[in-house]
């Protein structure tokens, strides 16, 4: 019996819908959410100047600054 054959035992979720997409999946409805809700006009200290923006325009980008990071972060490598 080759190391392939041997199952591990534990169940997994096959398929393009596993439970952890779904929580990223409710997690990014929650954001996108939360971001249309916020839509006043803030200012923003960016190290030093100061810039008045909406809100939501401020949260998009952080969430598409984070996004981002944590792509490139926990991407999966090719062997």
């Amino acid at each position: 019996m080759s190391p392939k054959d041997v199952s591990s035992g534990t169940a997994r979720a096959k398929g393009w819908l596993t439970p952890g997409r779904v929580v990223v999946g409710v997690l990014v409805v929650l954001v996108i959410v939360f971001i249309c809700v916020n839509t006043n006009k803030v200012t923003i200290r960016v190290l030093i100047p100061e810039v008045t923006m909406p809100l939501w325009f401020a949260l998009l980008a952080m969430f598409l600054i984070g996004l981002g990071c944590g792509g490139y972060l926990f991407r999966r490598r090719g062997k």
